[in-house]
């Protein structure tokens, strides 16, 4: 294979690529813990300075959350990493990647251990600061390569994946809409299997409003709140099973005091899976006719907050020609490429939703994460590096075909 020799230097690479993770890991980014994630991206600066692209870190806006009290509060958002370089070549990729973790910063789970030969446990390694280093070193073997500046490329590290990119959607859309293929570094499983379609997310608080009155004295004159809000869960949870690959989770119910006192307040989470875009209309139809129902009750009334962050990403042609592509890449490499549907979703939804075909668990091979036992396969990390960078190899040669735009946009 013409690409062999840039490859091995990729396999030259595989002892700083685990140094750099184990010391990105070991920075605690939990999504809000934004003085680490600010060391992340500057640690993710140097380890990318040999690139020589143009650097930027972008100020995202605040983000809104709704309190278990129901009081809405603004939240502070981290930085957003920016790299670009060759702006002006006809074919762009876009890269994707986040810094944060789901581990706040008084997690119990700081440190990185080494299992045994190939596997390290620790906070982010597969999810995704191996990712990161991953596409950070096929980068390289790109830009050092004979067709550097064939192709432009712009990578984005965003610090709010993990819960749900809403400070960083609207640049994750811009450059999503600017490029030709999207290549995001989450982690594959620990066999190797991709994912594919992915499932629609729409995170959801539900607050009901009553009347409070003494439960004994003045019970009639009472609207109890968290009797309203009952009804609408049960009308929520109703939904399952009624359009095929909808799911509806009630994730948390709060609200009301003392128990002679009628309630005037309860709040509940929810969480709402779609496979398509039909399913998100039928589901944002089902719940406001739920809303509406329930807030017909004298004294009642219900407020929503949230909306589908992550539109569904269909196996469309578009993303069949990707991942094609791919597969032949992994052929050449004696790897397996396949790839499976999932309910997950990540910001590989929002590029399909700007109609960028993209691959979307490009990273390491690993698995348990969001929890403790998260970890990364040590010999994934040139594997995966060398993956992706044959396919910026043959995209940038010519010699495999540009996928079309996608059909979800």
């Amino acid at each position: 294979m013409a690409y062999t020799p840039l490859l091995e230097w990729i396999d030259a690479q595989q002892d700083n690529m685990l140094s750099e993770v184990l010391a990105l890991s070991e920075i605690n980014s939990g999504s809000a813990n934004i003085p680490g994630i600010e060391k992340v991206i500057a640690r993710l600066s140097d380890f990318a300075s040999s690139l020589g692209a143009e650097e930027e870190r972008l100020e995202l806006p605040p983000r809104t959350d709704v309190l278990d009290n129901g009081e809405v509060v603004e939240s502070e958002s981290g930085p957003l990493l920016r790299l670009t370089k060759w702006p002006n070549a006809n074919r762009r990729i876009l890269l994707v990647g986040h810094s944060d973790t789901v581990y706040p910063k008084d997690h119990s789970f700081q440190h990185c251990t080494k299992l045994d030969e190939n596997t390290i446990n620790g906070p982010g390694v597969a999810d995704m600061k191996g990712g990161i280093v991953v596409m950070l070193t096929a980068l390289q073997a790109l830009e050092r390569s004979p067709y550097a500046g064939n192709i432009g490329w712009q990578v984005i590290i965003n610090p709010d994946e993990e819960i749900g990119s809403f400070a960083s959607a609207q640049h994750l859309d811009q450059a999503a809409r600017a490029a030709d293929v999207g290549m995001i570094f989450e982690p594959a499983l620990a066999d190797g299997t991709l994912a594919g379609a992915r499932k629609g997310s729409g995170n959801f608080t539900l607050v009901a409003h009553g009347r409070a009155a003494h439960a004994g004295r003045e019970h009639h004159l009472g609207r109890n709140a968290i009797a309203a809000l009952a009804r609408a869960i049960s009308l929520l949870d109703g939904l399952n099973g009624q359009m095929d690959g909808v799911t509806i989770n009630v994730a948390k119910l709060t609200g009301g005091g003392p128990n002679n006192v009628v309630p005037d307040f309860a709040l509940c989470r929810f969480n709402i899976r779609v496979p398509s875009p039909e399913g998100q209309s039928w589901a944002e139809k089902q719940l406001q006719q739920i809303i509406d129902d329930v807030s017909q009750a004298d004294g009642i009334s219900l407020e929503l907050h949230g909306s589908f962050g992550r539109q569904p990403k269909v196996m469309d042609k578009a993303h069949q020609q990707l991942f094609s592509l791919l597969k032949s890449c992994g052929d050449d490499l004696g790897l397996s490429t396949e790839a499976k549907a999932t309910g997950g979703c990540c910001d590989g939804n929002n590029l399909a939703a700007a109609g960028l075909a993209n691959i979307d668990t490009l990273g390491v091979r690993g698995g348990a994460i969001h929890s403790t036992d998260e970890f990364l396969l040590i010999d994934s990390l040139s594997e995966r590096a060398k993956l992706s960078a044959l396919l910026l190899f043959k995209l940038a040669t010519g010699e495999a075909s540009w996928p079309d735009r996608t059909t979800t946009a």
